[in-house]
């Protein structure tokens, strides 16, 4: 059996392509033969130019280069408004400024109300009330600020002879005595 090679022609059925027509052929059939732009040469033809347009005598004057005619300034003036001052550095917050200034947040403490009043939050606000949370106890540790320190640690613990702690028992009670009721 011979191998037929495949062809692009749809045979019988395919629809029908009109001929081929030159494009000259085509401007000559529509009637329309149109010529564009202007004939070589004509640009530095000045004798052509004043034939065809006599009454365009301003146009003649223009110069046939092309691109800007306006005058370049070789000299910039520097104008005392375009000169940009150098930023002033603020001075580095000390850790008690920054540390007011993190307490002082008012989205903090909108959260922290919003934790008391047992609402829940979002998974972003939550992490944002943590770090911030994590900066303020970096900044008081940093400071030696106790917030609730634990007496009972014993890296904190003072130690007290026997004598300052039987005085501070003996006053402890004393106050105790206030808050008694009379039976």
């Amino acid at each position: 059996m011979s191998r037929s090679k495949k062809t692009r022609k749809g045979g019988e059925n395919s629809p029908k392509l009109q001929p081929r027509v030159k494009k000259q052929d085509r401007a000559v059939a529509t009637g329309k033969r149109k010529e564009t732009g202007n004939k070589s040469g004509s640009r530095h033809n000045e004798a052509l130019i004043q034939a065809q347009a006599p009454q365009q005598k301003a146009a003649q004057k223009k110069d046939p280069r092309h691109g800007s005619k306006k005058p370049v300034v070789l000299v910039t003036s520097i104008a005392p408004a375009e000169v940009k001052a150098p930023k002033v550095k603020q001075p580095k917050l000390t850790d008690e400024q920054k540390l007011l200034k993190l307490e002082d947040d008012p989205r903090l403490n909108q959260l922290l109300d919003m934790l008391e009043e047992g609402r829940d939050l979002s998974d972003a606000d939550q992490q944002w009330l943590d770090q911030q949370l994590n900066k303020i106890e970096a900044l008081m540790i940093k400071l030696g600020i106790a917030d609730d320190v634990d007496e009972s640690t014993p890296a904190q613990a003072k130690v007290l002879s026997d004598d300052e702690l039987f005085d501070k028992f003996e006053s402890g009670s004393e106050l105790l005595k206030d808050y008694q009721e009379p039976r």
